[in-house]
């Protein structure tokens, strides 16, 4: 048989099409598509997509849950208010989100400072902790997610500007702040009076007396405690040191009572602001069962710890995807909020526009994250 030059680079061609198109039914999106029992749940902020500025009470809800809804978000988080929790109004809660689609996962708990700082009346308020917590496992509330800030170093954010002029959220450690009428670095504001100063060992001792007090009920009513990490982490915060500011803090929480209700928040973007491995934190604290909320930002770092940048999601130094399949490698099916949205014009133009941070957006740059958290998960869940 006589081979042309011109039969083989065609049989070549052919060859390499072949190679080159993907199997029978790659085409179609395999399941699943999006969140079920078995995966991590996307979620936003009830207040996340804005009830509109005629809006009030149910009129509200109806309006906030339709737009979680349009952009395929069915869960959220939000606050209720002082405690203890009130059985009949957490009902009604819960429940008034059910009917216009959306499961409300998750509930910020505040409101016990004494036992923070270790004051008059701690009992009182761990007490009213713990009703609420029995309130929440009555109404089928799985996670409970709370803070425990010696002083939460805010004042060290300012805006930065992201590509096209949107915004982001810079934090150093050395900006300088107004302090009674003179320019002082955020590292050396004094401790504010309601606050005062304190120790590792001192706030140690305090969340050992809270954990070991809350976590039997939080087991026994069937709810997971979330403690989110110190945001921004700095070293010390108003004469503070901080217990949930490094990786080291995260595992020794989870040591003190020992149970899957005494677990953490896992936020990718705060572990790489510490200069840490976001995967393999998150395998550290995912294969123990330890995380019962995900935070999921990006951020670009100039110096762990003091100096770093919010940016958009897709643009920073995590690997996302790596995040995400982590998370789908250790079984993780509780909430995913891809926080922080960066600051557009779009937002930034409408009525009653206001966002939590400097250079921050609102509700078309959350959709924006939600898109991309969904693209990595359905990646996560396909190649697993």
């Amino acid at each position: 048989m006589k081979l042309s030059r011109r039969s083989l680079m065609q049989s070549a061609a052919v060859a390499g099409a072949a190679a080159m198109s993907p199997p029978a039914g790659a085409a179609t999106m395999p399941p699943p598509r999006f969140e079920g029992k078995d995966t991590p749940k996307l979620c936003l902020g009830v207040g996340d997509g804005g009830g509109g500025p005629q809006t009030s009470g149910a009129d509200a809800i109806v309006a906030g849950a339709r737009k979680l809804c349009q952009i395929g978000v069915t869960h959220a988080i939000t606050g209720m208010g002082r405690i203890p929790w009130d059985e009949t109004a957490l009902r009604n809660l819960l429940d008034s989100y059910k009917k216009n689609g959306v499961t409300i996962a998750n509930i910020m708990i505040s409101g016990f400072n004494r036992a923070i700082y270790n004051r008059p009346g701690k009992d009182e308020e761990i007490a009213n902790v713990i009703k609420s917590i029995e309130v929440a496992g009555k109404c089928g509330l799985p996670v409970i997610e709370y803070n425990w800030y010696a002083h939460r170093a805010m004042e060290g954010y300012f805006a930065e500007e992201g590509r096209a002029g949107s915004g982001w959220t810079g934090f150093d450690y050395d900006r300088e702040v107004e302090s009674n009428g003179k320019k002082v670095k955020f590292r050396d504001l004094p401790p504010l009076e309601q606050e005062g100063p304190h120790t590792l060992d001192e706030m140690w001792n305090n969340i050992t007396y809270f954990l070991k007090a809350v976590i039997p009920a939080a087991e026994k009513a069937g709810v997971r405690l979330a403690l989110h990490p110190n945001d921004p982490p700095a070293p010390v915060s108003r004469g503070s040191q901080q217990i949930m500011g490094s990786v080291a803090g995260w595992k020794k929480l989870i040591e003190i009572v020992k149970s899957p209700s005494n677990g953490i928040t896992f936020d990718c973007g705060v572990t790489k602001e510490m200069g840490q491995d976001p995967v393999e934190v998150a395998r550290y604290f995912g294969s123990r069962d330890r995380i019962n909320h995900v935070h999921f930002r990006n951020v670009k770092v100039q110096k762990p710890y003091e100096r770093y940048s919010e940016v958009w999601i897709d643009e920073g130094e995590n690997n996302m995807f790596a995040v995400m399949r982590e998370l789908i490698r250790v079984k993780y099916t509780r909430l995913i909020y891809p926080e922080h949205p960066r600051g557009i014009d779009y937002d930034r133009e409408r009525p009653n526009f206001r966002s939590q941070y400097p250079g921050g957006g609102s509700y078309a740059a959350y959709a924006f994250n939600v898109g991309y958290a969904r693209a990595m998960m359905q990646a996560a869940l396909t190649v697993g």
